[in-house]
């Protein structure tokens, strides 16, 4: 007859036990193995005050960690540029008709390196480019029912030819995933005549 041996079933269940604990840090954390210095090689170079001088325009959505798409969004950008300062005026237009104004300041507080600030966002943004790429990390306070939350923003811009540069924004809330926000930017407005007005 078979006895199991308490020692062994012991350590057998806590091997188990880290090996799950282990995994589960896995999916949580594998897409924040990401490094922007392993796009320096990438073409066309991004500079980034450069791209967002004067006007931009951005396309978006916001879908949940299921794949839902929850919000859609125009963007309509003007960036003015002071010394080592870029200032973003963000003007939001959300498909049910809410608008929405955000406005950056971003500093260049070293060759790549950026941090920047604004009204919804707590504490310092911090930023880098690389080649073609920025990385942009930040939480924002952000409007829910009648309050708001706290969420933690991993921004990654990537410049394609044309002036596109198409953003992928993973949004996380105490380390786990529930959304993420898609952008297409351009320095073209595609929009039709009428909405221009």
């Amino acid at each position: 007859m078979f006895r199991l041996n308490t020692k062994t079933h012991q350590a057998w269940w806590l091997r188990s036990y880290v090996f799950m604990l282990g995994f589960g840090f896995l999916l949580l954390t594998g897409c924040s193995n990401m490094k922007v210095e392993h796009y320096k090689d990438t073409e066309p170079k991004l500079d980034l005050f450069a791209y967002f001088e004067g006007k931009t325009y951005a396309w978006g959505l916001f879908q949940t960690r299921t794949g839902e798409v929850k919000r859609r969004f125009y963007v309509d950008i003007t960036g003015t540029i002071d010394g080592d300062t870029l200032t973003l005026d963000e003007q939001f237009v959300y498909d049910d008709g809410e608008t929405e104004q955000r406005i950056w300041v971003i500093d260049r507080i070293a060759a790549n390196q950026y941090q920047g600030s604004a009204g919804d966002v707590i504490g310092i943004a911090y930023g880098q480019t690389a080649g073609s790429v920025f990385n942009w990390r930040y939480t924002l306070d952000l409007p829910y029912g009648s309050s708001s939350i706290h969420v933690q923003f991993d921004d990654w811009m990537f410049l394609q030819t044309d002036g596109v540069m198409l953003n992928r924004a993973e949004v996380k809330k105490w380390g786990l995933r529930v959304g993420e926000v898609t952008l297409a930017f351009s320095k073209q407005d595609h929009r039709a005549g009428e909405a221009r007005q």
